[in-house]
Formats: structure tokens, sequence, C-alpha cells
């Protein structure tokens, strides 16, 4: 929570406050535990949960509420992120194909990366993470490439937001590993999630920061379609193909009297 405005809204803070809990949650809560974890009585959250269930924004089940994605659709529909998802879809497919391997696109959220775009591997087998599977920015490889490439005040705000978090890191490790990947074009790690899977990320650069990040969680085997090395390059490219489409087209004016060139 922020600290006091000059406008107060209770019923909207009570909504707010249920939605933040719900989405920080692992497993969905019944209404005794919402209600305690808000230090309010059930009597004030129960008509919040109604009109909260009754948008669609949480969902009740037999063992509790839960968020629904009507938020997660919401932030999809505005435009700069659906132009990115257009743009990134058939070039995420087309390395799937290719590689045989998934593929998915992230972007930064507060202190946290969000997956908005997952590419299943072909076959019948593969490891893929789903839409909306969040993680801190900088304990996942496609969280570091969004903190990599930014601005230095913009990447300084961001560190900033993760300690706010008071999730403990050694900074002057993860600056070194930050600059390691700008200088390589990317990154190559072991996956925090799962033994075996090595994740291989690269920026989608707009105007010079990374809009997104592209990462292909490898998995090693005796039918890959290709080498890890191979698949690296093949995400560096699709990135590249993803932030030069998003890019803006820049024109030169022509003068009276000169042909274009």
């Amino acid at each position: 929570m922020t600290g006091k405005t000059r406008y107060q809204a209770p019923a909207l803070t009570k909504g707010l406050e249920i939605l933040e809990l719900l989405a920080s949650a692992s497993e969905p809560l019944i209404m005794s535990d919402i209600s305690t974890a808000l230090g309010r009585s059930v009597s004030e959250i129960f008509r919040m949960l109604q009109v909260l269930e009754e948008h669609g924004y949480i969902a009740r089940a037999e063992e509790g509420y839960r968020l629904t994605n009507r938020l997660f659709a919401l932030g999809m529909s505005q435009p700069p992120i659906r132009d990115l998802a257009s743009t990134a879809l058939p070039v995420m497919q087309d390395l799937a194909r290719r590689a045989g391997q998934s593929c998915h696109l992230a972007v930064a959220s507060g202190a946290e990366m969000v997956v908005i775009i997952a590419i299943e591997a072909p076959g019948l087998s593969g490891f893929a993470v789903r839409i909306g599977y969040r993680r801190p920015l900088h304990r996942s490889n496609s969280g570091r490439i969004l903190l990599a490439f930014q601005s230095p005040d913009a990447r300084s705000a961001m560190l900033a937001d993760i300690s706010a978090t008071g999730d403990l890191f050694d900074e002057a490790e993860l600056i070194a590993r930050l600059d390691a990947a700008v200088a390589a074009g990317g990154a190559i790690s072991p996956s925090p999630m799962l033994t075996g899977i090595t994740d291989l990320s690269a920026p989608i650069l707009v105007g010079g920061v990374a809009r997104a990040a592209l990462t292909m969680p490898f998995v090693d085997g005796a039918a890959n379609r290709a080498t890890l090395e191979a698949c690296g390059q093949m995400v560096r490219d699709a990135a590249h193909a993803i932030g030069t489409a998003m890019s803006p087209i820049v024109t030169i004016p022509i003068r009276n009297g000169e042909d274009a060139q």
C-alpha cells in the first residue's frame, strides 16, 4: 500500500486489497483467510467478494477464492502489449517449429517478470511455461534480461523496486551478471525451476531498451532438432526480428527538387 492520499474510497481500497492478496497467494483462499490476512472482519469483505465475483475478477470453488485471468486480459488489450503480442506470435511459432523447443515472452511488471505469450514445443515432449507465470526479475533469466537492457536510470529504479520487496540479493553480483548479458547480447542460465533445462534468453529491443524478453527453456535430448548453441542463435535472431518489426520506421524528408533515394 502507498502512503495516505487526499481522497479516500474505502470500498475501492478493500477491493484492491483483496485482488492484491489473491494475486500473491500460491493457492485459493477461503473467506476467513482473506479476513485474517487483511485485518478486516468477514462482514467487511463479504460484499466485496460478491461484487468482484459478479464482475469476473475472482472465482470461487470449494477450496476458496482465486483470481481469474480478467485483469491479465485487460492488460493484454492495451495497445503496446497487444501490438507486441501480434508481432511476436508468428515469429515465436516459427522459432518453436524450427528448434523443436518451446519458447515464451515476458515483460516487466513491477519487481517481477510476467509471461504474456507461451508457445509449446512441437511433438509429444518438451517443457513450457504457462501464461501469467510470475517470478522476481532478478531470479529468472527473462527478468535479468529485462533489467540488463535498460537505461542506467531505469535499471536503478527497477533494482530499487526489487529491494523494496525485502528480497535480499547481492547487488554487485547481480549487476555483474546484467553487464555480462549486455556484452553477450543475451544470457544462458540453468533453469531455476527444473534440472536438465537451460534457459536461453535475448531482449526485444525497441528504441535501444528491452521491451520484452524472449526465452527458450532448452531441453536436451537425443531427438533434438538443433544443438544448444544453434538454438541460442535462433533465439537471438528471433528477438532481433521482433524488435526490428516493433521499432518505429524512420523516414527521411525529401527537400523540394530532390529525388528520393
